[in-house]
């Protein structure tokens, strides 16, 4: 039985890789899929890709273009979410005063390149903040965060709304404002050295998911699933929902990743953009 690992933030955009692992919808071709959930986000994922730790990951759309501007050499498959992702921008219990006056400009990131990270570029743009005023904190993943305000520590930590909601409820961090990132959210990404041994598999184990989604999308208990699943509100996974365009088919829309790139570039995270055949498969060009 050959194996190929398939990673991931552990959040309700990722409920369909769940129940891919259960199914195992390519045993009878002699391949087990193994799901992996890293908390640490897309900066870690990368990290997995590069150290040959995982084949496919789901990663944030702008890590991964940053990665590639940077000489990363994995390559997209398409798109995992269309809709963009919406970041809650949160503090300390703490603090005061609000993100349009605050000076410190500090950040809790999971770590440099992850989504945490680039999207305090772009707050800081939305704000006029220029980049030599940010200072950047590592801290891992939102547990991480939350043990950092508890030692009374100060900054601004970017991440999904809905995954930070049980700690607002429960007073660990406040929630002060929310910033959608510019683009589609998530995209499939594979490893070159999984591309050599499993491409065409790869492209299967995509599609599988697709048509997984769009038979979730027809259940009328897909809320009550994902909010037992993820500890939410029925009431905030309802909303969710509503925001959340997962994608279920290969092609991609026409100028996408050209777009992304010039928007990365106007916020400054990229320098250079690049051609879509340059990080992405031809199959979706």
């Amino acid at each position: 039985m050959k194996t190929i690992r398939i990673s991931g933030v552990p959040e309700h955009f990722n409920y369909p890789l769940r129940l891919l692992e259960g199914q195992q919808p390519l045993l009878k071709e002699g391949i087990q899929l193994v799901w992996k959930e890293e908390s640490r986000g897309s900066g870690q994922l990368l990290q997995d890709l590069k150290n040959g730790d995982t084949d496919l990951a789901l990663l944030l759309t702008e890590s991964f273009l940053k990665d590639c501007t940077s000489g990363g050499q994995n390559k997209m498959l398409g798109y995992h979410v269309l809709s963009p992702l919406i970041w809650g921008i949160h503090q300390s219990p703490t603090a005061l005063q609000s993100p349009a006056t605050d000076e410190k400009r500090n950040f809790l990131v999971s770590r440099m390149g992850s989504g945490s990270h680039l999207m305090a570029l772009a707050l800081a743009s939305r704000e006029g903040w220029g980049p030599d005023s940010l200072t950047f904190q590592i801290v891992d993943n939102l547990d991480g965060a939350v043990a950092a305000y508890a030692r009374g520590e100060q900054g601004y930590f970017l991440w999904e709304k809905y995954t930070t909601s049980p700690a607002v409820v429960q007073g660990a961090l406040i929630r002060s404002g929310e910033i959608p990132s510019p683009w589609p959210c998530f995209v499939w990404v594979a490893s070159p050295q999984a591309l050599d041994t499993w491409e065409k598999t790869l492209f299967m184990v995509r599609d599988a998911v697709y048509a997984l989604v769009a038979a979730l999308l027809e259940q009328p208990d897909l809320v009550v699933l994902i909010a037992k699943e993820y500890q939410l509100s029925p009431d905030l996974v309802k909303e969710w929902l509503s925001q959340t365009t997962w994608c279920t088919q290969a092609a991609l829309p026409p100028g996408s990743l050209e777009e992304v790139f010039e928007q990365l570039r106007v916020l400054g995270i990229v320098q250079q953009p690049l051609r879509p055949e340059e990080v992405m498969l031809q199959e979706n060009l």
